[in-house]
């Protein structure tokens, strides 16, 4: 069997790992377009902050693709599938054959059209170990960074400068930062903890126009610049399987066995669409935890195996200058709430279901809330009231707490 993986990020070494637990011969090839060692990409803003190096970014050791018999193609560009004759077309024109074929392709900064943009000399993205080096290597003391966007790219860009000894501005359309995962009032709560750390903020506002080192807003605010980042957000790479004719939307289209419409071919991690357990919707959920297990789960089905992944969630669990942020699911029903200066806990509730949770501060017990969410727990079945106040297992019966602590699942067991 020929295993051909396109991408080299989390959800290729969840696929590689599946694959060998039930095909030790068969060969796997994986093409990626980067030079690099599989690493952890969230931790690009920790190389610049100094708390970690590129050696301990790697996602596994120096020895995975030789352990799991791979071959790495690395630098090369997949270009097209040819599904007729099963074989990748690379940028050198050079193909590789396939028996299964995984695409593991992610996502690529969407940069806007801004009038002027060709003009800004030293600009930047910010979604790959490359692109850190690169911002790195041009920022110099009391340079004026200006970041477009306060999503999570954005502002672990500017955590990740922020001991540089640079002066940070972040811009962004929405009327708040974390748009995409906090309501106003604990988006407030992390935007003034970034502001003590003097980021500053240009909020529901849009870069309209650029010069050279200048930006102008819609109000005709006028922004000098030495460095701009642009942190606006990502987009799937859904064009290798669009382009033979494979069911596309936003992402790529996948079942909970992570097979795309097209024979053979399996997709899984940023470049997909799944289906959200919390909210029943289809959505791009492009998290590394998720890319991991769809890939464990493509692999499983590739080698052989009858998997299915029907848990993904939205789920985020970040750190800000020191500011600890965890969020998941989806913010529908009644609300759970206690909120501090720099605290903040919503836990979203309806039809005797948890729905999702905003944490901003301790997230210690996030674990438990999580799996109430992914395993759709009826909330009557725990001690919900104990769970919102003090979480612990204490609020789940006997027979639970013996199945989360040791996997045990013995009917005998009482309440």
């Amino acid at each position: 069997m020929k295993y051909v993986i396109v991408g080299n990020s989390a959800a290729a070494v969840g696929a590689v790992e599946a694959i060998r637990r039930n095909d030790k011969e068969g060969s796997i090839t994986i093409i990626s377009d980067e030079k690099h060692h599989v690493y952890s990409r969230p931790l690009i803003s920790y190389l610049l902050l100094g708390k970690t190096d590129e050696n301990r970014m790697k996602y596994r050791d120096d020895g995975f693709y030789i352990d799991n018999g791979c071959e790495l193609l690395s630098g090369k560009t997949a270009v097209k599938i040819d599904p007729g004759e099963k074989r990748v077309i690379l940028d050198d024109g050079a193909f590789v054959s396939y028996d299964r074929l995984l695409l593991c392709t992610g996502s690529s900064p969407f940069v806007p059209p801004v009038p002027g943009l060709d003009k800004v000399k030293s600009k930047f993205t910010f979604t790959t170990l490359d692109d850190a080096k690169a911002l790195n290597d041009a920022l110099k003391e009391n340079s004026r960074v200006l970041i477009v966007g306060a999503g999570l790219i954005g502002l672990k860009c500017a955590e990740g400068i922020s001991k540089k000894k640079v002066k940070i501005t972040c811009i962004d359309l929405a009327p708040r930062v974390l748009s995409s995962i906090l309501d106003d009032e604990s988006s407030e709560i992390v935007k003034r903890h970034l502001e003590e750390h003097d980021i500053r903020f240009y909020l529901n506002q849009q870069v309209m126009e650029l010069e050279e080192d200048t930006a102008y807003l819609g109000d005709n605010t006028a922004i000098r610049f030495d460095v701009l980042v642009m942190a606006v957000g990502v987009r799937p790479n859904i064009s290798l399987l669009k382009d033979i004719g494979g069911k596309t939307n936003r992402g790529i289209i996948i079942d909970d066995k992570c097979r795309t419409s097209i024979p053979d071919i399996y997709a899984a991690g940023d470049c997909c669409e799944s289906i959200d357990i919390s909210s029943g919707e289809a959505k791009v959920m492009a998290l590394l935890p998720n890319a991991y297990m769809q890939g464990e789960c493509a692999g499983m089905n590739m080698s052989g195996a009858d998997f299915v992944f029907d848990k993904a969630i939205p789920l985020n669990s970040i750190g800000l200058l020191g500011l600890h942020i965890m969020t998941a699911g989806t913010y529908k029903g009644e609300v759970y709430a206690e909120t501090g200066e720099k605290s903040c806990k919503k836990l979203f509730y309806s039809d005797n279901r948890l729905n999702g949770f905003i944490l901003i501060g301790n997230i210690e017990k996030a674990g438990i809330y999580t799996s109430l969410i992914r395993e759709r727990t009826p909330l009557d079945t725990v001690d919900f009231e104990l769970i919102c106040k003090m979480p612990g297992l204490m609020a789940f019966s006997r027979k639970e707490r013996a199945e989360k602590l040791g996997g045990v699942r013995d009917e005998s067991i009482g309440a």
